[in-house]
């Protein structure tokens, strides 16, 4: 009998994190939920709860990474780490308090909880970590200055932890997704967004995504023609560019 695979996702309440759950327990995972939420979580226990397990975490506080380590536990293992936690808003007015918050939970955050996933994997041969990003980490976005630098630092970090993982012969897996504007409750400020894409569907490109190992995977082909336009466009024009949302 095939050995059941496990995997934990952190951010899971709500949007591509509670969508990517299901569909990884409607294909047989055995799968840990975490979030600040719990009622969302509850639901998803609800479809297996043989399979499901649940944790509180907010990967804003210290004591994250020891309830990562206790749904780790209660899952008896991890073969997949999903993190799927991240705010963002647009500021232009350059809130103070609305850059750092989203610093505090994009990096310090993202950090505390990266690491931890490294580590677990470092000592138990492998395994495979994956984050949701951004196409915002692109380019510096005037309309929303801390997501997309949080965004580009998410990059940066994953690219680090896969030499690291190489240098230590770790055989750690990793996949960055970055997805476009997503209709989840993060864009819920009653703006209008181009392109827009249901959670259901990106969570099931998701999963295709980690299915396949991919090592960077921007959902979906507009977004990814986007990207590669936005690349060719020189400093001095982007910094003339006015790109928001109204």
């Amino acid at each position: 009998m095939p050995q059941i695979k496990k995997a934990v996702i952190v951010g899971a309440s709500s949007g591509i994190g509670y969508e990517i759950a299901k569909i990884l327990i409607s294909k047989g995972w055995s799968v840990g939920i975490a979030a600040r939420r719990s009622d969302k979580l509850d639901e998803l226990k609800a479809i297996a709860p043989d399979r499901v397990k649940t944790e509180f975490i907010d990967v804003t506080t210290a004591d994250a990474p020891a309830n990562l380590q206790s749904l780790i536990d209660k899952l008896c293992g991890m073969d997949l780490f999903f993190l799927s936690s991240g705010i963002g808003f647009q500021n232009s007015d350059l809130k103070p308090d609305v850059e750092l918050n989203t610093a505090i939970t994009n990096v310090e955050g993202f950090i505390r909880m990266t690491t931890a996933a490294f580590n677990y994997f470092k000592v138990h041969n492998g395994g495979h970590l994956a984050i949701i990003s951004s196409i915002a980490g692109t380019k510096g976005l005037g309309v929303a200055p801390a997501y997309s630098a949080t965004k580009r630092f998410q990059n940066t970090y994953i690219d680090a932890l896969e030499q690291l993982s190489n240098m230590q012969k770790l055989g750690i897996r990793f996949t960055d997704i970055r997805p476009g504007f997503v209709q989840t409750n993060l864009l819920n400020d009653n703006k209008h967004y181009p392109l827009l894409m249901l959670p259901e569907k990106v969570a099931q490109d998701i999963v295709k995504a980690l299915e396949h190992n991919k090592r960077i995977a921007v959902i979906d082909w507009r977004y990814r023609l986007l990207v590669w336009g936005w690349k060719l466009i020189p400093r001095f024009i982007w910094k003339n560019l006015s790109i928001k949302t109204s």
